[in-house]
């Protein structure tokens, strides 16, 4: 059955109206269709009946529960983009989202930690305007078109977040694409563990509900805390599986991580991070009867534009994996430092899942977002080789690119040949800094799957055997585990500081 979605709330009302099935389940409880519908109906007119400013869009501060993904489509049926704010995000993030986006309102599905000056609409307020019988919605103001459905801060290079926006057409081209290319089934059960606050979450969020399928969610105390992890996971009864390779890393350090003990478990698919070979291949052996999709994307673009499934025969013939092939809407340039087309070069994507750029923050579209041939296209900072076939494989980002000794070298470049070794289940290397701000050395951190001796004279030697002398690290050191960012990809930047604190 080929989907060709033109209205995202109207296909999601659809689905949900006298629905009793489940829509989404947590350690609290689970919730059905029917009552989403009815809890998005009522907490979106009782947003109306507030008459804030027209379009500006809403704070949604909240976690990984049921009124959090409530809140959010409510925001966007009363005619609002929701930015999704995750409840452990520090203070000074809030803020600055805060002071950037200045929302018409913030609903606090969690209590706000700090004062931020703005109407706050607290859970109990939430719950009671669901309790209570609300004036009809006015359907006409819900979000449509290119009006913005929400506004997904990341991480800016200078330290103030951008936040992107994400039209309900760029969303539209994504979940079409999601539900028809992916083989995923009707009411598929699928994992929900990203924070709503990182772009990733929607790739299990938006696809499921098309679908009348149910969100698994795994809350960020239980993700924390592997004992429980490992005792919940398998309770679920997982079809679908939505991570970062890092979070899937850390799983298959269960050893009853496979396919026996999760016998529905058919499809996996990756974004966020490099996946590495080595995990597709441990996949690959745990889960035999299952489709593993590598994607890549940007939040920019929504998402993802990139896919390919990955199989045996692709983990023997590459040993850096490919990303994939554009989606069929979308269009994919490698550009070189010229600005030149060329098979190698930074990626400009552009095609309807492309975000109109950062809110209020001019200068930074401007830089990032480029008409190319009366479109708009995104420059990703992320660099690739293109195949003669079109397969794109990625290379690594161009501001993680470093020169040592006049020799340029790419950070992931070493990450993934160091984590293609046997021994090693996670690596990442990170400049050393002189006092003069040049790269005086690498050093390589890495996760271990078993006892080395001499370790790091070990690991340089074999790696040795597959890349150039001068990108081995001076200094590789044995971690029992990596530090994650907040939205669970291994934090490169806490090591290069951590590195560089006496320099």
């Amino acid at each position: 059955m080929r989907y060709q979605l033109t209205n995202l709330l109207e296909t999601l009302d659809q689905v949900a109206q006298n629905n009793a099935d489940i829509c989404y389940q947590d350690q609290d409880g689970s919730h059905s269709y029917q009552e989403l519908y009815q809890s998005t109906q009522h907490l979106a007119a009782y947003l109306q009946s507030l008459e804030l400013p027209s379009g500006q869009p809403l704070m949604v501060y909240g976690d990984q529960s049921f009124f959090t993904v409530v809140a959010m489509l409510a925001c966007v049926k009363a005619g609002h983009a929701y930015i999704p704010v995750d409840a452990h995000s520090p203070n000074e993030r809030l803020l600055q989202i805060n002071e950037i986006a200045q929302p018409a309102a913030i609903l606090a599905v969690v209590d706000l930690p700090v004062e931020v000056g703005v109407v706050t609409i607290t859970l109990q307020q939430i719950q009671t305007a669901l309790d209570s019988e609300q004036p009809p919605l006015d359907r006409d103001q819900m979000v449509h078109g290119d009006d913005n459905f929400y506004i997904i801060f990341t991480s800016g290079t200078t330290g103030v977040p951008k936040g992107v926006q994400i039209s309900h057409n760029n969303l539209l081209s994504y979940v079409n694409w999601m539900v028809n290319d992916f083989y995923l089934p009707q009411k598929v059960r699928c994992l929900s563990q990203p924070p709503y606050s990182f772009d990733l979450s929607v790739m299990d969020l938006y696809p499921t509900l098309v679908l009348g399928g149910t969100l698994k969610a795994v809350s960020q105390e239980v993700t924390e805390n592997f004992q429980k992890l490992f005792q919940v996971l398998p309770t679920l009864d997982l079809q679908e599986w939505v991570s970062t390779p890092s979070f899937v890393e850390l799983c298959l350090l269960d050893k009853n991580f496979e396919q026996e003990h999760y016998p529905a478990l058919k499809h996996f698919l990756f974004c966020g991070e490099e996946l590495t070979n080595s995990t597709a291949q441990t996949l690959l052996k745990r889960f035999p009867q299952a489709q593993i999709f590598n994607t890549y994307g940007p939040t920019e673009a929504c998402v993802a534009v990139t896919a390919i499934q990955i199989t045996p025969q692709i983990v023997e013939k590459y040993a850096r994996l490919p990303i994939g092939y554009p989606k069929a809407d979308t269009k994919i340039q490698l550009v070189d430092a010229q600005g030149k087309i060329s098979r190698d070069g930074e990626l400009l994507i552009s095609g309807p899942s492309v975000s109109k750029g950062y809110l209020n923050n001019p200068d930074k579209t401007a830089q990032a977002f480029v008409q190319q041939a009366g479109a708009l296209a995104y420059r990703s900072g992320d660099l690739a080789t293109m195949a003669s076939d079109g397969k794109l494989f990625y290379r690594g980002r161009s501001d993680f690119q470093v020169k040592l000794h006049g020799y340029r070298i790419e950070l992931e470049d070493i990450d993934q040949n160091l984590a293609a070794l046997p021994q090693v289940d996670q690596a990442i290397t990170v400049p050393r800094y002189d006092a003069h701000q040049k790269v005086s050395q690498l050093i390589a951190f890495v996760v271990l799957n078993q006892a080395v001796d001499n370790p790091s004279a070990k690991l340089k030697e074999e790696l040795a055997q597959n890349v150039m002398s001068y990108m081995i690290p001076q200094r590789i050191e044995v971690r029992d585990n990596l530090p994650k960012t907040a939205n669970g990809k291994i934090d490169r930047k806490a090591l290069t500081a951590e590195v560089n604190h006496h320099a």
